[in-house]
């Protein structure tokens, strides 16, 4: 069985936002006791609706904000608790992050060149001739000529871009790579591109991603494991073969119900109704409860916890309980 360079157990963030009474702050639980591993040069896919605490997940493995409570491990150094800063900086090299927009992450004043080699400034000690042929190595890693490394972002298409800022983050050589819906802001044939460059990186470098995403058809093209999040916490857990074959929880299956298939006699389920719940008022119990076809009265006032069902197959629902 591959190693595991990260692991996550009962991770909590809250957030303190005005609202509470009396001026008083009240807490927004983004992040609810949610565990999972990432294996060795694998994917994992994290899926779920806008506002479900996809980002926040992300953010909170590769140190841009810190956790309320729980446990991160990475690359056998644990960034969380007391001293955790300090290990985060031993493996910060090794990690690295792709934002969502390909427009806004890049500084539209700087060149593409200068771009990609911030985080080679930042460490300090390259030449200016080993600045530039690293560059040059990326530009090309990625699918573009080097000449572009004196060109300004604005000059490219979305999907160019996207490309440039995948350079960046590889520029330091990470093992580990949080890709933040690198896709969602390109269309259909460029998200297939950016997909199989991806792979072929993982295939090349032997990376580890983290792929959030709130389309499941995007993410069974390049996840061995997917992870389903609702309102903060993990609903379902399983291998890509076992979840889409046979998706247990009712929001897993309501999600791959409304993927687009070429099936015109298919007869498609109801579009699952409401919105995800607010996360500083949610509801008793299970949070899918409002919108979930198969509720039972259990479900209004205990919150299910994650259980083994199968080997690898985790699923937060009462309707499984009995199979523990």
């Amino acid at each position: 069985m591959t190693a595991a360079i990260v692991k996550v157990r009962d991770l909590v963030k809250d957030f303190a936002v005005p609202g509470g009474r009396a001026g008083a702050k009240a807490v927004l639980r983004a992040v609810n006791h949610i565990s999972f591993d990432i294996a060795l040069g694998e994917t994992l896919g994290l899926v779920g609706e806008s506002g479900s605490g996809k980002s926040t997940t992300g953010r909170l493995l590769v140190g841009l904000i810190s956790a309320t409570s729980g446990e991160i491990e990475l690359f056998g150094e644990t960034i969380t608790g007391p001293g955790g800063g300090k290990r985060l900086e031993t493996v910060r090299r090794k990690m690295q992050f792709v934002f969502q927009d390909p427009h806004g992450s890049l500084d539209p004043r700087m060149r593409v060149g200068d771009c990609i080699a911030e985080p080679l400034d930042g460490v300090g000690g390259f030449s200016r001739r080993d600045r530039a042929d690293r560059v040059a190595e990326l530009l090309e890693t990625v699918g573009l000529p080097r000449a572009v490394a004196d060109r300004y972002p604005h000059e490219f298409s979305g999907g160019q871009r996207q490309r440039i800022g995948i350079a960046r983050a590889l520029a330091l050589r990470p093992e580990f790579l949080v890709c933040d819906e690198p896709v969602s802001a390109l269309d259909v044939s460029m998200q297939a591109q950016i997909i199989n460059l991806l792979l072929d990186l993982q295939d090349r470098f032997g990376l580890s991603y983290l792929f959030i995403a709130h389309d499941l058809a995007v993410v069974r093209s390049i996840a061995a494991h997917v992870a389903v999040m609702y309102a903060g916490a993990l609903v379902e857990q399983a291998p890509k073969s076992v979840l889409y074959a046979a998706p247990k929880h009712p929001y897993t299956q309501a999600l791959l119900d409304a993927v687009p298939r070429p099936e015109p006699d298919r007869v498609r389920a109801p579009a699952l109704g409401g919105e995800i719940p607010s996360i500083l008022n949610p509801p008793p119990g299970c949070a899918f409860s409002p919108r979930c076809p198969l509720v039972m009265e259990r479900c209004r006032s205990e919150r299910p916890m994650p259980r083994a069902i199968d080997a690898g197959h985790r699923v937060a629902c009462h309707l499984y309980e009995t199979k523990s």
